[in-house]
Formats: C-alpha cells, structure tokens, sequence
C-alpha cells in the first residue's frame, strides 16, 4: 500500500502511517506530476494547496480514499470521486475547539477594546478614558448555530458568567436542556442578545442573513461576530450600522471577499479584523493531521472510516447495482429540504420494485438524510454519521419497503413531516432521475434546474395569473406540469423556469386569489 501526502501536515499524522503503507511525502507536488503518479498510490492525504480535480480523479487507478487534513474540500472534486468509488474524509472535528477560541478572543477584544488600546500604545499614546470596556458577566449571548463550534463557544462563555439564548431550527429541547441554553427564534436572540456568534454555514438560505433590516432589531450596546463563513452578514449594510453607531462592536474572521481589498471596515475602529485565522492553531493542523492519518488507515485495513463525505465503503458489484439510484436520492433530499418549513420531526422513505428487497439500501436513505441536514447545520453530515446526527436532533428516520412499484421498476417515495407542512414525493431512475409524485399529484418532473411547485384551486384563470404575475417580473417559464385529483379540488402545478424566483415573488404568487401555496426548488 501507497500513501501519497501532497500537502504539509504534521509530522505526527505521518508517523501513523508508516506501520501500515509506504508513505511519500512530496509537498511541491505539481498538477503534471500528481497525473502521472496518482496511478501507483492507494490514499492521499491533502490540505489547500493541492486541487483533485476531475483529471487526477481519472488517473487514479488505485486510489481509494482522499483525505484532507481540515474542514472544507472545494479543492476536491467529490462527485468525480463518487463516480470512481474513491472515499473523501476529512477532519470536521479537528478546528472545534480553536474557532470556538478565537471566537471568544474577538468577543473579548471588542468587549475591553483591546485591538485599538494596542495600537494606541504603540503609537505612544495614553488614552486611557478612550477605552472604557464592558463585563461580559451578567449579559446575554446569543448563538446562531449551536453545531460543534457553538456548543464549545457557549461552555466556555458560561464561565464568564453570561446567559445564552440561541437560534437553531434542528436543535431539541432535549439538547438545549443539556447545555443549559434557551431556544428562541433569530427575531427574539437579535432583539435581546449583548453578544452574538454566527455558526452555521453559508447557504442560500443563510446569505445576508444578518443585513439592515435584523441591524435595526439589535441592541444599540450589541457585538457580533462572524467566524463561520463570509457573505452571512452583508458587510456594507455591517460598515453602515457600526458607523451610525446602531451597532457597538462586530468581529469578523472571514469576508464576503477575500482577501477584503479597500473594505470601508478599515477605517473604523469598532470593529476587530481578522485574515481568516480563526482555524489556525498547531494544535488544530496536529489534530487534523492524525484524524486523517486514522481515516487512511481504516480503509487500507478494510475498515470503514468516520467522517466519509460521499459514501462508505461498498464492494465493486454492490456499488454498480447501487450507483444509478445515487443521483435519485441526492435530488429527492435536495427538493425536501428546500419545501419543508419549519422544523423537521420525521423522514420517511419507502422503497418499492426491485429495491424493496435490496439488502444494502440503507446507504440510499443515509444519502437523502445527508442531502436534507446538511444544508441547514454547521456539523458535517455524512453517509456515515446521518442517522446518528438525525437522532441527535430529535429526527425520526423510518424505513420501509412494498411491492407495489406503480407500474416501474423501481420507485422511492419519501415524506417529510415538520411543524410548519407534510411533503410527500416520489421518483424513479430511468437514464436520468424523475419526480412522479408530489403530495399524491401525479407529474413527470425532470430534476434539473429551477422549479416553481404551486399549489392552487383547479377554475379557470389561476394558471394564467400565475403566469402573468412571473411574467411581470421577468421571469420565463420552460416547462409547465399539472397534477389533480378531481375537476375544480386542489391542484399542483410544477413550473421549470429560466430564472431563479426571489421571495418577493413568491410572496405576491401566495397572495393571488384562489392559490395556496407556492415554493422555489433549485435542483
């Protein structure tokens, strides 16, 4: 066995290594080299610099696992190692405990103003009566995520005394209890949080999440921090609230654009910068580097790894029979996270045909579970770790399987139940994956692109208001379906369309007479 290490990592990852495989070190590797070697190694283990593109993927004839030492992997090519059965793992766990650090550390800069009383110092200053600070002890904390790195920042800010109310949609009242938090909804944390921390990822559900409209509901006295990812706060909407000061203090380790060249944030000085470091400790690249040492391990020893970002491991002729259906299942989880509303208590998938009676299909339901968490949590959810992490929040997965295919071969029908609707759908795998059921309404949906699901009364007239009122904000419509059960009774509509379809829009569709509902899906 071979393991390539293209990117440097600590010595002691390294040192895991050595008894199970010849390890290579090559650490100025380049793209032309890494093609024509990549064939001869068995794992590589990897941090930024190296890029796993589609083309080294290709050329990997022996490769089985791909591993970077840290937490984000957009320098790999995951579907393309899908596609072959190469594993991807990473090291999620590794940064907690130092974000959640450096997190704290901005908190208390911007709390005792001690950025600026450096400075001033250094410049030969002594203003003392210029930096009048704030206690920490007796205020409130209010967390936006409480994935791994929340919880961390939310143990050790217990210690100086603060209260803590957080904003999580999937956390239980059972989890909440444990770490002694209060859940509340972001309009109530903004309204009364001291201090806040943002944890969640960026998604398009959580872009400009924090913009004017959530600055006008904080304290005047309020700090906010962003160490999770750039673009969750809109930075010139930011510059604007801590310039007027409507915002005491904000922190931010990372940027809508990176590096921030000529961000009108450099001149203020409420507000505590950092390049993007919040990760960066020795004892995080130690951790990260020996988590992915054991990874490689597991799976030359035949083992199955912790935190695989694809797929666990399948034998080759269980992976042909299994991978036509991966697809399927990516785009049915996609459209479920994207209509549920509010939080999520129950998955249920069923599976009928031929796939009834797969033993194995157990990595297809872990496959919808990860496409419908891992949008809307901080902590990786991977095909290993979904049931687990769907329990912990309170999510009730149940299997089941039946016959009756409705005329193909195979089908997968999945329900999603929440507090705020109950989505049912269904599809199929024929050369490409198809939607044949949405809430019990028959259409042939192809999964790609935008849609436009609405639900409305079948008169005469809504389908061309619904037409008309897309039409005046420029948006095209591609394809139309309808589903309906009886002349006059509910319907479903599906629309393809050429555009994405802002909220507004959606908002003036559920307004329109005679329409119940409607919800844009990006596939």
């Amino acid at each position: 066995m071979k393991v390539l290490i293209a990117d440097q990592i600590n010595e002691k990852g390294i040192d895991e290594l050595k008894d199970v495989a010849e390890v290579v070190v090559n650490t100025s590797i380049t793209k032309e080299e890494l093609l024509n070697v990549i064939k001869d190694f068995d794992a590589i283990i990897i941090r930024s610099r190296t890029k796993l593109t589609a083309d080294v993927i290709a050329a990997a004839d022996k490769l089985k696992i791909i591993a970077r030492a840290g937490v984000g992997v957009d320098n790999v090519d995951v579907p393309a190692a899908t596609e072959r059965g190469i594993m991807v793992v990473n090291a999620p766990e590794s940064t907690s405990v130092t974000v959640a650090e450096h997190t704290i550390g901005i908190i208390l800069s911007l709390a005792r103003k001690i950025a600026i009383a450096d400075k001033s110092v250094k410049d030969a200053k002594w203003e003392k009566k210029k930096f009048m600070g704030l206690e920490l002890n007796g205020k409130t904390l209010g967390v936006i995520g409480m994935g791994r790195i929340g919880s961390q920042v939310v143990t050790r800010l217990k210690a100086f005394g603060m209260d803590t109310i957080v904003y999580d949609p999937y956390i239980t009242e059972e989890v909440a209890s444990k770490l002694g938090v209060t859940v509340v909804d972001l309009e109530t944390l903004l309204k009364n949080a001291d201090v806040m921390t943002i944890h969640v990822p960026l998604t398009p559900e959580t872009k400009h999440l924090i913009a004017k409209p959530q600055f006008e509901l904080m304290k005047e006295n309020a700090f906010i921090v962003n160490c999770a990812r750039g673009g969750i706060i809109k930075e010139e909407d930011l510059y604007e609230a801590l310039k007027t000061g409507q915002l005491r203090g904000a922190g931010l380790d990372v940027y809508e654009t990176e590096p921030p060249e000529n961000s009108p944030l450099f001149e203020l000085d409420n507000v505590v910068l950092t390049p993007h470091i919040a990760a960066s400790t020795a004892e995080a690249q130690r951790d990260a580097a020996i988590i992915v040492a054991n990874e490689v391990k597991k799976v030359l020893k035949g083992e199955s790894p912790k935190n695989v970002l694809n797929m666990p491991v399948l034998d080759p002729e269980t992976f042909q029979v299994i991978k036509p259906y991966f697809k399927l299942t990516e785009k049915l989880g996609k459209f479920m996270i994207q209509t549920a509303k509010g939080n999520i208590s129950e998955i249920n998938i069923t599976y009928c045909g031929e796939l009834a009676e797969f033993q194995k299909k157990d990595i297809l339901t872990r496959m919808i579970i990860k496409e419908v968490l891992n949008p809307i949590l901080t902590e990786p959810v991977n095909m290993v770790n979904a049931a687990a992490v769907a329990e912990n929040r309170g999510i009730v997965i149940t299997e089941a399987k039946r016959c009756e295919a409705k005329g193909y071969k195979n089908l997968i029908k999945v329900d999603v139940k929440s507090d705020g609707s109950q989505m049912s759908i269904e599809g199929i795998f024929v050369g490409e994956p198809k939607i044949v059921m949405i809430n019990g309404y028959t259409v042939d949906v192809e999964t790609e692109g935008t849609m436009l699901i609405v639900t409305y009364r079948d008169i005469p007239g809504i389908i061309g208001s619904i037409g008309t009122k897309l039409g005046e904000h420029g948006i095209n419509i591609a394809k139309m379906q309808v589903g309906r059960k009886e002349l006059g009774g509910e319907a479903v509509m599906v629309l393809r369309v050429d555009q994405n379809v802002p909220a507004n829009v959606i908002e003036e569709l559920k307004k329109l007479e005679n329409v119940y509902d409607a919800v844009a899906v990006d596939l």
